[in-house]
């Protein structure tokens, strides 16, 4: 699996309110168990959780936030039944056909990491084709990732500086923490401020395991189909009383 980097760093016109994260990931859980409380199908709470993706994406915008990023199909998730992965699979394309519309005119920059080998031919000519239409937009930065796992980027990124160094383009001693991250799917992009986990599971599993080094974690006990413009304004409000020290003593 080969990182896909990008070419140049992703900015944004203005900087967030005063106490506002720059970067919010959120691993949008609970889909499942949703559709499971009302005797639904999963492919029912698959289609409702888009829904709060895009009152998500309305709210961040709202906030002020630049970058948000979604965890929304793991590399392990392709494990699961082959009809759900199926239904995933076409709602992603659904969305990625009637989302881009208002993403250009909100002025959100869509990007997608994540190893694109393993998804249909189709979905990433749609992946493709967004990521183009929306490049010069500014606003906001919407990273959805995909077929991801932190654990393979890593690896990836590890051989890809291993192989420089074996045609000799870059020497051992050049390797640092700035010359790795730049291996990383995420390259261009600034690491999380603030890390949403919904439906009260309180674990990372394998998303952006280097990037959330520094990251303020938040978890919720609200399902991911749920989530609502209060409950981001509630994990903003939290982390602005969060002290963060990076390691260092405070004064």
């Amino acid at each position: 699996m080969q990182p896909q980097r990008a070419a140049l760093p992703i900015s944004t016109a203005t900087a967030p309110p005063p106490g506002t994260p720059t970067h919010v990931a959120i691993i949008m859980d609970g889909n499942g168990r949703w559709a499971k409380a009302r005797n639904l199908p999963r492919a029912a709470g698959h289609k409702r959780g888009a829904d709060a993706v895009r009152r998500v994406l309305e709210s961040a915008v709202a906030l002020g936030i630049p970058y948000l990023t979604l965890f929304g199909f793991s590399s392990e998730n392709w494990q699961r039944p082959e009809s759900e992965v199926r239904d995933l699979m076409g709602l992603l394309r659904l969305y990625l056909q009637s989302e881009i519309k208002e993403l250009e005119e909100k002025g959100v920059r869509f990007h997608v990491i994540g190893d694109r080998t393993r998804l249909p031919h189709d979905t990433v000519k749609l992946i493709e084709n967004a990521e183009q239409r929306t490049a010069s937009n500014t606003r906001l930065t919407l990273t959805l990732a995909l077929s991801y796992g932190s654990r393979q980027e890593i690896v990836a990124a590890a051989r890809a500086l291993a192989r420089e160094c074996m045609a000799g383009k870059i020497p051992p001693d050049a390797i640092d923490e700035e010359a790795f991250a730049t291996r990383l799917f995420t390259n261009g992009l600034p690491d999380p401020d603030l890390l949403i986990r919904t439906s009260g599971e309180q674990r990372i599993s394998n998303f952006l395991l280097w990037q959330l080094a520094y990251t303020e974690l938040y978890f919720t006990d609200t399902l991911w189909p749920d989530f609502s413009h209060a409950d981001l304004e509630a994990a903003v409000s939290a982390y602005r009383n969060r002290e963060r020290r990076y390691g260092a003593v405070p004064v």
